[in-house]
C-alpha cells in the first residue's frame, strides 16, 4: 500500500491519512465537541484556529466543512484560500467579497432529498490568514462584518500576534495544542500496520522526540524513512531528519567541554555543518541540552540568550560559521567561569553540571 490514487497519482501520506469527519480528529477533544455542538444547532459563530502546525486546524475545519455540505455543495458553498493564493487587499475586495455577497441555494430545514446541505450560511476558509497583509486584515474585517448574515469565517494562523485585533474580536477563538505524545503513538501504530513496514520502539520514541507534536512532520517522516530504509529505526529517523543522532549531540558536549575555542568551531564545523545539519537545528538541541544539566540561574541565563540570539541572527540569514563561533565563545566562557569557581585543573565530563 504506497498511497490512495486519485487520478492516477498516489496521495502521499499526510492526505491519505487526513481525517475526514470530526469523529476522526482524536486530539482537541473539547474543540471538537464545541464544533459539534454549534453544527447539530446550526449556530456556527466565526471563527479563529490558531496554533503550531501539523496540530490539526486545517483538518478540522474541512471536517466541519464535509459535516455541514454534501460533495457536490462544497464547490459552491466553500470559499478556501491558502498560502498558494494571493490574499492582498484586492483578493478581499474582489473574490471574498464576491462569494460572500451571494446567499446560497439550499435553505436550511428544507427537502432532505433536494438539499443535502444543514445550512444555508456559506463558510470562508483562509488558511496561514498570519501571512495576509495587514491592509487586507482590515479590508477583511469590513467583509465580515457586512456579510455575517451569508457567510461564516474561518481564520487560521500559526501566530495569533500577526492577527489584527479588530479581526480577533469577532471571531470564537480556539488554541490547537501541539499533540501529545500518547495521542500521536497510536497513530503511528496504525500507519505502520497499514502500510506493512517494520519500526523499532527507538525510531518511534525518536520520531515523537522530533516531531514536537506535529502530526504533518510525523506522516512525512514514516513515508520517506520507510522507503528509503528496510527497518524504520532511530537513526533512520535522524537521518530523514537531517538532526544530529544523540550519540553525536554527546560528542558535542565534550568538543564544548574539553577543546579550546578555535579547536572547537574546527571540529563542530567539520563534524557538522559540513555534514549538512542546520547550525539552527543545533540550537534547538543545545537548548534541550543545557537543561538536561544543572547549570547556576546566571550560567544557564548566559547560554539561553546566547542561543536566543544566535537562533534570531541565523533567521535573519547571517553567517553560520561567525555564529558557530559566537556561541561557542560564550559557552567556552561560562566554562572557563566554572573551572575558576570550582578551582578544577582539567576540565573533563565528570566536571559537566549534571
Amino acid at each position: 500500500m504506497d498511497g490512495l490514487v486519485v487520478d492516477g497519482v498516489r496521495l502521499p501520506w499526510v492526505e491519505k491519512y487526513r481525517p475526514q469527519t470530526l469523529n476522526d480528529v482524536y486530539s482537541h477533544e473539547e474543540i471538537t465537541k464545541t464544533l459539534k455542538k454549534w453544527i447539530e444547532t446550526n449556530q456556527l459563530p466565526h471563527m479563529l484556529f490558531y496554533g503550531p502546525p501539523g496540530t490539526g486546524k486545517t483538518t478540522s475545519i474541512l471536517a466541519v466543512a464535509r459535516a455541514l455540505y454534501s460533495d457536490k455543495q462544497r464547490n459552491s458553498m466553500v470559499l478556501e484560500l491558502n498560502a498558494s493564493d494571493d490574499r492582498g487587499i484586492n483578493v478581499v475586495r474582489e473574490e471574498i467579497v464576491t462569494f460572500a455577497g451571494t446567499k446560497g441555494l439550499h435553505s436550511f430545514g428544507g427537502n432532505a432529498v433536494a438539499n443535502d446541505s444543514k445550512t444555508s450560511v456559506k463558510l470562508v476558509i483562509l488558511d496561514e490568514c498570519d501571512a495576509m497583509t495587514k491592509d487586507a486584515q482590515s479590508a477583511l474585517r469590513r467583509v465580515i462584518e457586512k456579510y455575517t448574515e451569508n457567510v461564516r469565517f474561518c481564520i487560521i494562523c500559526n501566530y495569533l500576534s500577526n492577527i489584527i485585533p479588530a479581526i480577533q474580536s469577532r471571531c470564537t477563538r480556539f488554541r490547537f495544542a501541539p499533540l501529545d505524545p500518547q495521542l500521536v503513538a497510536p497513530r503511528i501504530d496504525y500507519v505502520v500496520e497499514q502500510e506493512k513496514f517494520t519500526m523499532t520502539e527507538d525510531g518511534k520514541t525518536a520520531l515523537l522526540e522530533l516531531s514536537g507534536g506535529d502530526m504533518r512532520r510525523v506522516l512525512n517522516v514514516l513515508q520517506a524513512a520507510s522507503m528509503a530504509f528496510p527497518v524504520v529505526d532511530s537513526s533512520a529517523v535522524y537521518s530523514c531528519v537531517g538532526q544530529p543522532t544523540p550519540n553525536e549531540m554527546e560528542r558535542l558536549k565534550l568538543i564544548l567541554i574539553k577543546c579550546t575555542l578555535a579547536d572547537a568551531c574546527a571540529q563542530i564545523e567539520k563534524d557538522y555543518i559540513e555534514k549538512g545539519y542546520a547550525l539552527a537545528d543545533i540550537v534547538t538541541r543545545l537548548h534541550d541540552l543545557v537543561y538536561q544539566n544543572k547549570f547556576t540561574d546566571k550560567d544557564l541565563s548566559t547560554i539561553v540568550v546566547a542561543l536566543a540570539a544566535t537562533e534570531k541572527r541565523l533567521a535573519a540569514g547571517c553567517s553560520d560559521k561567525l555564529q558557530t563561533a559566537g556561541l561557542v565563545a560564550v559557552i567556552i566562557a561560562v566554562r572557563e567561569r566554572f573551572i575558576a569557581r570550582n578551582n578544577i585543573t582539567v576540565m573533563v565530563e565528570q566536571h559537566w553540571p549534571a
